[in-house]
Order: C-alpha cells, then sequence, then structure tokens
C-alpha cells in the first residue's frame, strides 16, 4: 500500500488542523492505521492508532482529548484531527500501515508516508 500524508501547515497555539492520509490499494481496510510524529531534533514517536474497523483507538497520552484518529475504508483514508493545539506538537506527521498487529510499536509498521509538516506557533 502507498500513503500519502497531507494537511499539516502554520497554525497558532490553541488552533486547529485536520490531517489526512490517502491510501492506494484495494486492501486498505486490511491494515491498521498509526500516526507518528518527529519533532526537530527528536525521535519519532507514536501519536495514534486505529484498528482495522476503526472500532478501537489508541492516543499516546500527550494527545488524549485534543486530537481524534479516524479512518474512512470507503475512501481508503485515515484522518487525524488535532485540536487545541499546543507548540509542543510542531513535528513532522506520517501515516503508517500495519496488517497484522494493532500496536503502537513504530518498528512493527511496514509502510510509511511521506510526512507532513505542522507548525504551531506560540
Amino acid at each position: 500500500v502507498q500513503l500519502q500524508a497531507f494537511g499539516g501547515g502554520l497554525v497558532q497555539a490553541g488552533g486547529s488542523l485536520r490531517l489526512s492520509c490517502a491510501a492506494s490499494g484495494r486492501t486498505f481496510s486490511r491494515f491498521v492505521m498509526g500516526w507518528f510524529r518527529q519533532a526537530p531534533g527528536k525521535e519519532r514517536e507514536f501519536v495514534a492508532v486505529i484498528s482495522w474497523s476503526g472500532s478501537s483507538t489508541i492516543y499516546t497520552d500527550s494527545v488524549k482529548g485534543r486530537f481524534d484518529i479516524s479512518r474512512d475504508n470507503a475512501k481508503n483514508a485515515v484522518y487525524l484531527q488535532m485540536n487545541s493545539l499546543k507548540p509542543e506538537d510542531t513535528a513532522v506527521y506520517y501515516c503508517a500501515a500495519e496488517r497484522d498487529r494493532f500496536t503502537a510499536n513504530q518498528y512493527e509498521y511496514d509502510y510509511w508516508g511521506q510526512g507532513t509538516e505542522v507548525t504551531v506557533s506560540s
């Protein structure tokens, strides 16, 4: 599966952005989808994951209550709605796909998009 993330940009603290990730192929519903991010000078980290059907989600603690991951299997897309953004959310955001495991472990993911940059100004 090929992934393309988009929707990033510059936003003021407290604002919102919605990231989208478009997937190619006809087997999108067979993949767990995750969002990860890499801030400048830091390691890439887990943000959120959604199960194959969308019935289960997991978030990293720092985004709970602010971010919402969703998917539309009919449109081969996964989304990350980001609200109440903080400067510490500034990062390149990546979507990724994993076929077999519902996991937050980035090393389990086989397919990655190119990333979309989010900058939150204070």
